[in-house]
């Protein structure tokens, strides 16, 4: 294995082997730091052999590459950018490609494939910055049709970073505000009444369905919603249960959904689908094109609840991903 870290000026670099530098301490965020190292991608198609430059100037081989396992996070980690660049150095990589990945961090653009395709989501308003400086009152007022509560989100950032619930129309400017300080499109989303619940998708080995694993529920008591605190460092409030209580029909119609849903974007690899359990049926949240792989995070939960062990799992997703020949 080969770990590379990616430092918050976007530089590639050779990370230690070390799963505890990197432990999730709410005190110490963890941060890949700039160790002087530069790591080589390909020149050319077909060529695998990585490369680093070292602190010193030397040059060394990383050997040849099988397969990339970009377990990255929000934009230019999981939203088409990066499996952009594994495109052109033509680097097999797990997951989904470039227009999956765009498509699924976008959450405007997952309605509005999910819904083509017929599958229930909630109702929104999508919000350019420059509509919202042209014309606040008038997105005030539509945003009034989809009823309070509602939920303001950025399009296309991860992790619910930039998330507000409004329960005040008086609230939403300011919720707006801190939205499009993440990105440039936000989205004004009816907040659904109903169990959250998820499932993890693996893409089926050629010639074979997608599959989908037992469901995990989200039970919520003392936060507003499932935030960055209570996804990755462990926040009370917030209580992961799985396999969630659902009759069989109930998960058979969610498993269903959740492989149409992955079809529906060109999925390939792995995904959570995220869903409200409502007393009219399922409406999808959300479908997460690459999910956290912490110890408290939901994929590898859900697997391991089907059967599947967490090596079992890394293996799977890397057999998908290497080359057919």
């Amino acid at each position: 294995m080969i770990p590379i870290g990616i430092t918050a000026d976007g530089l590639f670099v050779l990370e230690d082997d070390d799963p505890a530098k990197f432990a999730l301490d709410p005190s110490n965020l963890p941060t890949v730091r700039d160790n002087g190292t530069r790591v080589r991608w390909p020149e050319r198609a077909g060529d695998r052999e990585l490369s680093v430059v070292g602190a010193d100037g030397a040059v060394r081989s990383l050997g040849k590459v099988d397969v990339v396992f970009p377990i990255l996070h929000g934009p230019f980690g999981e939203d088409g950018t990066i499996q952009g660049l594994l495109e052109l150095v033509g680097l097999p990589y797990v997951g989904s490609g470039v227009l999956a990945s765009a498509l699924g961090m976008d959450k405007h653009f997952t309605k509005m494939i999910l819904k083509q395709a017929g599958i229930e989501v909630a109702p929104w308003h999508t919000v350019t910055a420059l509509d919202w400086a042209r014309d606040a009152a008038g997105i005030a007022e539509r945003a009034v049709e989809l009823g309070l509560p509602v939920f303001v989100k950025p399009a296309r950032a991860g992790s619910s970073v930039g998330v507000s619930k409004v329960k005040e129309f008086s609230s939403l400017p300011a919720a707006i505000e801190f939205a499009l300080a993440e990105d440039s499109r936000v989205l004004i989303e009816s907040a659904i009444v109903g169990r959250e619940v998820e499932c993890a998708v693996i893409e089926g080995r050629p010639g074979e369905p997608t599959r989908v694993s037992v469901a995990g529920e989200i039970v919520i008591s003392g936060r507003e919603f499932y935030d960055f605190d209570a996804k990755y460092l462990g926040a009370p409030g917030i209580e992961l249960v799985c396999p969630a209580a659902l009759t069989d029909e109930e998960l058979a119609t969610m498993q269903t959904l959740a492989a149409r849903a992955f079809e529906a974007i060109g999925g390939e690899g792995l995904a959570r689908v995220d869903f409200f359990l409502t007393e009219h049926g399922f409406v999808v949240n959300e479908l997460n094109t690459m999910p956290g792989f912490t110890p408290i995070s939901m994929f590898p939960t859900c697997w391991i609840a089907s059967g599947l062990s967490y090596p079992e799992l890394i293996t799977e997703l890397i057999t998908l991903a290497l080359p057919a020949n």
